[in-house]
């Protein structure tokens, strides 16, 4: 299909409007959450487990990470974004989790935007997820040059992202998505490094998952309704309220929630990668996906809000997660991760969904 043309200055503009806008808390679990809150873990008084012998050790697409954690996607393809981008990998680095990079987009349209993806000087050792989107793949992809896309930043595997309701309110955004699936299952089978498919915000729904499982695909991050809502975010960027703005107020939480798009992932591809995304804030939450099904997790926002002050201020709020992580585990009489799946949650038919305890 042919390319849609976009202006590279346009597009670093909306970059950085996507990075100030998504600080704002408005744009936070705006509907009823990501069902997490739905869930409870029974608590051991008598756990019989020494705490300092917890093993949270997760081997993720071949590589060793000290707890099932990931820095999720956020940003790239302005100076600003790479400041950013590297003190996260940094932090990574120093607290051996994931990194997930933002859209590798601005680099097909603005080479010399890779200073901004590029991070393997500050985080040599780290797992890093590229990042392209479905669009982009379709257009402008094939399988080899989605791998030197990737190998241009060192990283490890790679991410289509689906994005269709903040494409359909952006401006600026691609309304036409014929063909993508069938981009993805071929880039799947033809290129020699690991391939997943992540939401942005809305969830992987059931019909969704059912059409990746007939791909190669090794796997998916789940990105559940209940955390920053793009729609939202493009709905705020546009200074007036436009039909497009109205929409994307009110479609500001469509989607599956992250609790039950996990639930769906893990029974879809059984054998396969699922992290769970979606407005995670704490170990607490990690925990809880992971006896729902998950694998591994990804957290953005309260990292990017602690990068605001620095790479130290990352690395507290990563060990934060990981020792609530490890106390829950505790608590809950996991000694490692495979025991946590198979810890049974209570569903709270009449929780408040805004409780997180």
């Amino acid at each position: 299909m042919a390319q849609t043309p976009h202006n590279p200055d346009q597009l670093g503009d909306r970059k950085g409007d996507h990075l100030r806008i998504a600080l704002d808390q408005q744009v936070q679990r705006p509907g009823a959450g990501n069902g997490l809150a739905r869930y409870r873990f029974e608590l051991l008084s008598l756990p019989e487990l020494d705490l300092n012998r917890i093993d949270m050790r997760c081997q993720l697409l071949g590589k060793t990470l000290a707890a099932p954690l990931l820095i999720g996607a956020m940003t790239g393809g302005t100076n600003e974004a790479g400041r950013v981008n590297r003190i996260l990998a940094e932090a990574a680095e120093r607290t051996n989790v994931g990194f997930c990079l933002g859209s590798q987009r601005p680099m097909l349209e603005r080479p010399a935007e890779v200073a901004s993806f590029d991070l393997r000087d500050v985080a040599p050792r780290t797992l890093i997820i590229g990042n392209i989107g479905g669009i982009q793949l379709r257009d402008e992809l094939d399988a080899a040059s989605l791998e030197a896309l990737a190998q241009a930043v060192g990283a490890d595997a790679i991410y289509v992202h689906l994005n269709p309701l903040q494409e359909a309110i952006q401006p600026e955004g691609d309304r036409d998505w014929r063909g993508v699936l069938d981009s993805i299952g071929e880039v799947a089978a033809g290129a020699n490094l690991p391939i997943l498919v992540k939401e942005v915000g809305c969830g992987l729904g059931e019909e969704t998952l059912r059409a990746l499982r007939s791909t190669g695909i090794a796997g998916v991050e789940t990105a559940g309704v209940g955390g920053t809502s793009w729609a939202q975010i493009e709905a705020l960027r546009q200074h007036a309220r436009t039909p497009r703005a109205v929409a994307g107020a009110v479609l500001a939480d469509f989607g599956t929630p992250t609790a039950e798009s996990i639930i769906l992932a893990r029974r879809a591809l059984p054998n396969r990668l699922v992290i769970g995304s979606g407005g995670l804030r704490d170990g607490l939450e990690v925990a809880k996906c992971i006896a729902l099904g998950a694998d591994a997790c990804a957290m953005a926002w309260p990292f990017l809000v602690a990068a605001q002050e620095g790479v130290d201020a990352v690395v507290a709020a990563i060990d934060g997660v990981i020792e609530t992580l490890r106390i829950t585990m505790f608590l809950a009489g996991a000694p490692d991760l495979l025991q946590l799946r198979q810890v049974d949650l209570r569903y709270i038919q009449d929780a408040d969904p805004r409780d997180r305890r």
